[in-house]
């Protein structure tokens, strides 16, 4: 394990624990990887007590500023697969978060709005997300904030062809 990802009580390396990453730390993936991880892990802390995933937090979001939307909209607006989002949908559904109705414009379809718990629960979530955010970039200027934000959104969707 190398000292960025040990835990802050945990003993130093000795040196049979030091490897030897080669060209890793200098890999965008790597890093991108990493930083995902320290990102799921602290969201999964800070939400344990209202049990929501990143994921989760990501539909109601969208359902929220987009209420009426159906699930393969929302399945393709976040990149997942439809199958996935109506796993998602049943479990926020289950927890009275989400309503499924029938889509006044497609009869084939359902569509989605936050339920009054969903309502509630998204003034819960959105200070529990800001400060795990704040406690994430803790060590960034906005301004850096704001220019890792924009140069993560430069990278591209999809498998690029030369």
């Amino acid at each position: 394990m190398d000292n960025e990802t040990a835990p802050v009580d945990a003993p130093p390396p000795t040196a049979s624990d030091r490897l030897d990453f080669d060209i890793l730390p200098q890999l965008l993936g790597y890093q991108l990887r990493r930083a995902q991880l320290r990102m799921f892990t602290d969201f999964a802390s800070a939400m344990a007590e209202v049990q929501i995933t990143p994921g989760q937090f990501g539909v109601l979001v969208l359902i929220e500023a987009n209420p009426g939307s159906s699930q393969s909209a929302l399945a393709r607006a976040i990149g997942i697969e439809r199958s996935t989002m109506v796993a998602v949908i049943d479990t926020l559904e289950g927890r009275s978060l989400v309503e499924r109705r029938a889509s006044k414009v497609d009869r084939r379809s359902n569509a989605l709005v936050l339920s009054a718990a969903g309502t509630a629960m998204m003034n819960t979530l959105r200070p529990m997300v800001q400060d795990h955010e704040d406690r994430i970039a803790g060590n960034l200027k906005s301004t850096e904030r704001r220019q890792l934000i924009d140069l993560l959104r430069r990278l591209p969707d999809g498998p690029q062809t030369k």
